[in-house]
C-alpha cells in the first residue's frame, strides 16, 4: 500500500444515517475526512426549522458531526439526538435546534456548522463536516411515466424515478469544498439513498463537475437491500446505472457478500466483503469497523 494509501485524503458523501457508519469507519483509517452531507431534507424538525427559517436542513448534519467526532456515546453527543416532547419545540431534536440557534447568532450556515464542530471535540486536522449548499435547496423527481415529485420526503415514497434535479438550479456548494474532492484519495459515496441521499448532495454543480474530474478512487457503498418505493426490485447493478444517469460514475462498488441484492451487470468492479452488523434499534446495518477495513483494503 503506497504511503498515500496509509494516511489517506477520504471524502465521504451522502445522508442520512448511512454516512454517519461510513464516517465512523473513516475515523479508522484515514488522515482527514471531509464529509459532504445533503441538505434537501423536508421532513420532521429538519422540515420544520426549513420553513420557518429558511434555513439548510440540519438533521443530517447533527448525525454526522457526531459520528465524525466520535460523540455518539458522549453526553453531548446523544443530547444531540434528543427529541423534546410535551413543549413548544415538540418533536424538534436539540442539534436541529443548536444548528438553528448558531446560524441566527452567526448569520452562517457554515459557522454554525463549524461551531458544533468544535463543541463536540471534532478535530479540524482530522476531519469537517461540511453542508454540500449554504442555501435552502429542494430536491425534485420525474418517474418514468413522467409525474414530476417534488420534496426529499416524497421522493422517498415514490417508485419508478427516472431522474431527480435540484432546484434551483446552479445551486453552489461552500467556498473550497469542491476542491477537497479534487485533492482527496478516496471518494466514498454512501451508503444510503441512492437519490434522496447521494445524489441529493452530488447533484450540486461544482460537486458534481469536481466528481467527474477527480483521480480520486470513487467508491460506491451499496445498500443492503432495495428500500420500499424509492428502488424496490433494484440489483447492484440497478443502483449503479441511477448513478450513472445523473453523471456519477463510480469507479468500484463495495457490497455485502451474503446481502439480499443479486449482483447485475455492474461494468466496474464490484467487491463483496462482510460489512454487516445486527442493530438491536435500526436492525441490519453497516458495520464501521468492517467497512473501514474493506474500504482501507480496496484503496491501493
Amino acid at each position: 500500500m503506497s504511503a498515500r494509501a496509509d494516511q489517506p485524503r477520504v471524502v465521504a458523501m451522502g445522508g442520512g444515517r448511512g454516512l454517519t457508519a461510513t464516517l465512523r469507519a473513516a475515523r479508522r483509517y484515514a488522515a482527514h475526512t471531509t464529509a459532504i452531507v445533503a441538505t434537501a431534507d423536508d421532513s420532521g424538525s429538519t422540515g420544520r426549522l426549513r420553513r420557518a427559517l429558511r434555513i439548510p436542513a440540519p438533521g443530517d448534519l447533527r448525525r454526522c458531526l457526531a459520528a465524525l467526532a466520535g460523540a455518539e456515546d458522549e453526553p453531548l453527543g446523544q443530547a444531540m439526538e434528543y427529541r423534546f416532547s410535551g413543549t413548544d419545540v415538540e418533536g424538534h431534536a436539540l442539534g436541529n435546534l443548536l444548528l438553528a440557534g448558531l446560524t441566527a447568532v452567526t448569520g452562517d450556515f457554515l459557522a454554525a456548522t463549524d461551531c458544533a464542530a468544535a463543541l463536540l471535540g471534532l478535530d479540524p486536522d482530522r476531519g469537517r463536516v461540511v453542508p454540500a449548499t449554504l442555501e435552502p435547496v429542494d430536491l425534485s423527481a420525474v418517474t418514468s411515466d413522467g409525474t414530476r415529485v417534488t420534496g426529499q420526503y416524497a421522493i422517498s415514497k415514490t417508485a419508478g424515478i427516472r431522474r431527480v434535479e435540484l432546484s434551483p438550479p446552479g445551486v453552489k456548494p461552500p467556498d473550497g469544498l469542491a476542491r477537497s474532492i479534487q485533492d482527496a484519495d478516496q471518494v466514498v459515496l454512501g451508503p444510503g439513498s441512492v437519490y434522496t441521499s447521494i445524489l441529493a448532495a452530488a447533484l450540486v454543480d461544482d460537486l458534481h463537475a469536481a466528481l467527474a474530474s477527480t483521480r480520486a478512487q470513487l467508491v460506491y457503498v451499496c445498500n443492503l437491500e432495495p428500500e420500499v418505493a424509492e428502488t424496490q426490485g433494484y440489483d447492484v447493478a440497478a443502483h449503479v446505472d441511477a448513478l450513472r444517469a445523473h453523471g456519477v460514475e463510480p469507479d468500484l462498488v463495495l457490497v455485502h457478500d451474503s446481502g439480499l441484492l443479486p449482483t447485475g451487470d455492474v461494468g466496474v468492479p464490484v467487491v463483496r466483503s462482510d460489512l454487516v452488523r445486527s442493530d438491536p434499534q435500526y436492525g441490519t446495518a453497516h458495520d464501521s469497523v468492517k467497512l473501514a477495513a474493506a474500504l482501507a483494503a480496496v484503496l491501493t
